[in-house]
């Protein structure tokens, strides 16, 4: 008795949150999934009625593929982005002393403080033709620029919102870091560089990767960034489905692209996270 209890107890504990996890996440997705197999008509809208139309449809279309195309490009670059600062800024975090670290955690933390339809509104004034950006240019005598309603506006944005998402889980990567091993390898006449390699990257290994993983699935989801910022012309798979389901009013074909996208999405990251732990493992032996 005493050792089914043992074992019943920790699934009695889990079922609240697996009970929520079941009906938030797994009976939604399997509807959407469900939604993508029925015909739609436009003069009569849904009929149950099984059908492959949609997933012919988005998979035989040029315009999708570059739909597609361009929101994991801009994904791919905004996580590179967010790598190349993000992990510096992590690494001067961890070696700060109070008060200055809590200072600046709480600087970087700001954005997330701040509605991202706000931050967006902000980032195309700032961007705009009158905005900040091209004021200054002008000052500078380099003309304007056109930079709203481009994708290097929606990567400005996207950066300027994921960074705390790639800062923080690098920075709890480097607490598990001594500081007096690092120097006591550069007082065994390891260079800086080697250092860095042998010492410090694979301590920040895991958490980029945590940040890789949760910077890119955000960004390729992002809704507000690329509609706010992208204009109307300048579509990725987000806002096609946001047009498909509330415009179009074809749920199916919006619940296909919805479907699709997140296939991708998790073959790409999985895939990601693979090569990243193999090249951890490597770094270790």
């Amino acid at each position: 008795m005493s050792v089914y209890k043992k074992t019943s107890t920790p699934w009695l504990l889990s079922a609240p949150a697996l009970l929520i996890f079941f009906m938030m996440l797994l009976v939604p997705l399997g509807l959407t999934f469900i939604l993508t197999f029925n015909v739609f008509d436009y003069a009569t809208g849904i009929k149950n009625e099984f059908t492959l139309e949609h997933y012919i449809h988005v998979l035989s279309d040029e315009y999708y593929y570059g739909i597609f195309w361009r929101t994991f490009w801009i994904s791919l670059v905004t996580t590179a982005i967010c790598i190349l600062i993000g992990a510096p800024q992590a690494y001067i975090l961890s070696r700060m002393k109070s008060p200055w670290k809590s200072i600046f955690l709480l600087i970087i933390l700001a954005p997330l403080l701040v509605s991202v339809v706000v931050r967006a509104f902000g980032w195309s004034i700032l961007l705009g033709p009158q905005g900040l950006v091209n004021v200054m240019a002008k000052m500078l005598g380099m003309g304007t620029f056109k930079i709203l309603y481009t994708e290097t506006a929606i990567i400005i944005a996207l950066v300027h919102i994921m960074m705390p998402f790639m800062v923080i889980p690098i920075w709890t990567s480097l607490q598990k870091l001594d500081p007096a091993v690092q120097d006591a390898a550069l007082s065994l006449s390891a260079s800086p560089f080697t250092t860095l390699r042998r010492i410090i990257f694979p301590q920040v290994l895991p958490g980029m990767l945590a940040g890789s993983l949760i910077v890119f699935g955000l960004s390729a989801s992002s809704f507000a960034i690329p509609g706010l910022l992208g204009g109307r012309r300048l579509k990725m798979a987000a806002t096609i489905v946001y047009d498909e389901y509330l415009h179009e009013l074809n749920w199916p074909l919006g619940a296909t692209i919805a479907i699709i996208l997140l296939v991708a999405n998790l073959v790409i990251m999985l895939s990601y996270n693979r090569a990243v732990e193999r090249r951890y493992r490597k770094a270790l032996g």
